[in-house]
């Protein structure tokens, strides 16, 4: 399965939304896509992983390296997933205690 990813944005915040596979074949473009948004001045991120089926540690280390980078410039990181299977994958690894994650996107009203 391939990866597919786009950017849309919600408030001050810049929403990447996320679907198949994440894998130690697809990181890279993912990681590529972060970075961009980051050397543009984002310093609001939210990952959407709703559409994502699978993640192996080389996804989750995306994850981990952007997150360094927006704590380095007092940015902060959100994962959106309410998918049982990726929750299990932030359970099982201890990072549900590391990320801010969330079933949606938070309102800004």
């Amino acid at each position: 399965m391939e990866l597919s990813v786009h950017t849309t944005t919600a408030g001050p915040r810049t929403v990447v939304h996320v679907a198949g596979e994440i894998d130690m074949y697809t990181a890279s473009e993912l990681r590529q896509e972060l970075l961009h948004h980051l050397s543009e001045g984002v310093t609001s991120l939210a990952i959407d992983v709703n559409g994502v089926d699978f993640c192996d540690s080389t996804g989750l280390g995306v994850f981990i390296g952007v997150q360094r980078r927006l704590r380095a410039v007092n940015g902060e990181l959100l994962i959106v997933c309410n998918r049982p299977q990726m929750l299990k994958i932030f359970q099982l690894t201890g990072l549900e205690k590391v990320f801010d994650i969330q079933p949606s996107l938070p309102s800004d009203d």
